[in-house]
């Protein structure tokens, strides 16, 4: 559908950006974008895809807004405590762009379900804070061949990386999955959670941010990518450092041993 007069005029420094333009916007329109998680990652990232303006958000998350969580996730107002945070993301969004489609999922993501909803998008963010959903939403979509933009937040620390596992690089050789940056979750309890270690509330917005940021550039197309790249911001010393990382032969999702799920 074409853009109407409304969205001309709100999209209007999109369209003057050479790397954007009309036939950017107009993927933008098209788009359709599974958000994992609507917290500390998922509000900044929630706000700036509304804004940018994707047709179609979706949101998963199954918890309910908490007086504790408005220090970083900026989605959420006082008046939200005690909402779902997919209703209350939503209502925000619609606030922002009403232009913009949201699908909420007021559920937590598992291996029994989590194909079923993301064969639904085009595009998939994940910002959870806890290693089982990580693995499950990029086994998940290796499966179902969907782009993962993913992103971790520690106390004063954040990476960011795009898993493109069901394409192959310029030379021909698979695209690294999760597991081959990561290949196993750390046991229980050697990481802190965000309650018991803290968390900088603007880190937050910081790697959100970014992370819509290249959920725009895997839409429209521009620049490079962070597939096979791990993003790290240290927020005490304000350095951004990139490191490679590539396929692992052992993994076992697109290894030479694949069995197609881990």
């Amino acid at each position: 559908m074409p853009l109407t007069s409304d969205e001309i005029d709100r999209y209007a420094r999109h369209l003057v950006l050479r790397d954007v333009g009309g036939p950017g916007q107009l993927k933008l329109k098209a788009a359709r974008v599974l958000v994992v998680g609507a917290g500390g990652l998922g509000a900044p990232l929630i706000q700036y895809l509304a804004a940018a303006g994707v047709g179609t958000i979706g949101l998963v998350d199954d918890d309910t807004v908490s007086l504790s969580n408005l220090q970083r996730q900026v989605i959420h107002g006082t008046p939200d405590v005690g909402a779902p945070k997919v209703e209350s993301a939503a209502r925000a969004v619609l606030r922002l762009n009403p232009h913009v489609t949201v699908e909420t999922h007021n559920l937590r993501l598992t291996p029994g379900n989590a194909r079923e909803l993301i064969r639904r998008y085009d595009i998939v963010a994940e910002g959870t804070d806890n290693f089982e959903a990580r693995y499950t939403v990029s086994d998940a979509c290796f499966s179902e061949k969907k782009p993962l933009v993913t992103a971790a937040l520690g106390q004063f620390d954040g990476s960011l990386t795009i898993i493109k596992a069901h394409e192959s690089g310029p030379d021909g050789a698979p695209n690294p999955t999760y597991r081959c940056l990561f290949p196993s979750p750390p046991p229980p309890g050697a990481i802190p959670t965000c309650a018991e270690a803290g968390v900088l509330g603007a880190l937050a917005g910081v790697m959100g941010s970014l992370m819509a940021m290249e959920v725009v550039r895997e839409i429209v197309g521009f620049g490079e990518s962070l597939v096979g790249r791990l993003l790290m911001v240290d927020a005490r010393s304000m350095r951004f450092d990139t490191i490679r990382y590539g396929w692992d032969e052992t993994n076992p999702l697109n290894g030479r041993k694949a069995t197609g799920a881990a």
